[in-house]
């Protein structure tokens, strides 16, 4: 079995590269893909790891994109042999910057509420990447909050008083960027687009392939049995690769477990990255006119 889908605490999750790894070999995963958001750092100090304890590493990486301007999408990318080259981690850094410009303006309206939370001191927690997650966590600890969900609802969610969007790049733009540099752009978590609409959804999607996407992530702990058959579908009209992954975060998200889910709804077999590697030896970049 092997999982495409995990967080280390480089991003948002809890445990470190190499604790994550041992557990993957204690679970007897095969393979095992870090893909932290907007971030190689979990990669690179799992390399390592991965290595002494005979567990496959994937190179792969979660990035915050925006469809039209409007809406938030996550795109996982794949480097299937080895990290991606430095321009494309040039563009991470980027991202990076944008984010702590976001948590710079996070941190002061939440002061404007009378709440005592400074950027330093999330960025304490969220280590590598700082996101809402760990300003969540800072105003749990701090008391202000009784839990994460408190937090998100109160002051940090998208429809709370001190909530500040981020500057995300172009999904299209980031598609291209990927393939670029080697990558295979795969599709986060369909179901979260949130289109409830079939025939919509699949038009989105057809655009994107259109674009140069070239995976589905098909199973994922969100994805409810119908939601999988379809996305099953459609990763077979269009012709992407189907991936899948537990989206394991550790003790922030409990109740899903690397491997294998919530409720051992994702079981990824080796195969599904035998097929991956197949699109990765037949893929070309792609190359758009400037003006």
């Amino acid at each position: 079995m092997i999982d495409l889908h995990t967080h280390t605490n480089c991003s948002d999750g809890t445990d470190s590269p190499a604790e994550l790894i041992a557990k993957a070999a204690t679970l007897g995963l095969r393979a095992i893909a870090i893909t932290d958001h907007d971030t190689l750092a979990g990669y690179f100090a799992a390399v390592d790891p991965a290595r002494a304890a005979a567990v496959e590493l994937v190179c792969g990486i979660e990035i915050s994109t925006r469809l039209d301007d409007q809406k938030p999408v996550h795109l996982l990318a794949y480097f299937l042999d080895g990290p991606p080259p430095a321009a494309f981690q040039s563009g991470i850094d980027e991202i990076q910057q944008r984010r702590r410009e976001r948590n710079r303006k996070l941190a002061t309206r939440l002061r404007e509420l009378d709440l005592e939370i400074d950027l330093e001191e999330a960025e304490a927690i969220g280590r590598t990447v700082t996101g809402r997650l760990h300003f969540a966590q800072l105003l749990r600890d701090k008391g202000y909050v009784a839990d994460l969900n408190e937090a998100f609802t109160r002051y940090i969610g998208e429809d709370a008083p001190a909530y500040v969007p981020m500057e995300e790049p172009d999904l299209l733009e980031m598609i291209g960027r990927v393939r670029d540099a080697g990558g295979v752009p795969v599709l986060a978590h369909p179901v979260r687009l949130a289109i409830h609409n079939p025939l919509d959804e699949e038009h989105t999607i057809r655009r994107l392939v259109d674009e140069g996407l070239l995976g589905l992530e098909v199973y994922h702990c969100d994805h409810r049995p119908t939601s999988t058959l379809r996305y099953l579908g459609l990763a077979r009209k269009f012709g992407l690769s189907v991936t899948g992954g537990s989206d394991y975060h550790g003790a922030v998200k409990p109740h899903i477990e690397l491997g294998s889910g919530w409720r051992g709804n994702v079981r990824l077999p080796s195969a599904i990255l035998q097929g991956l590697r197949s699109r990765y030896q037949n893929l070309r970049p792609i190359r758009r006119a400037t003006a």
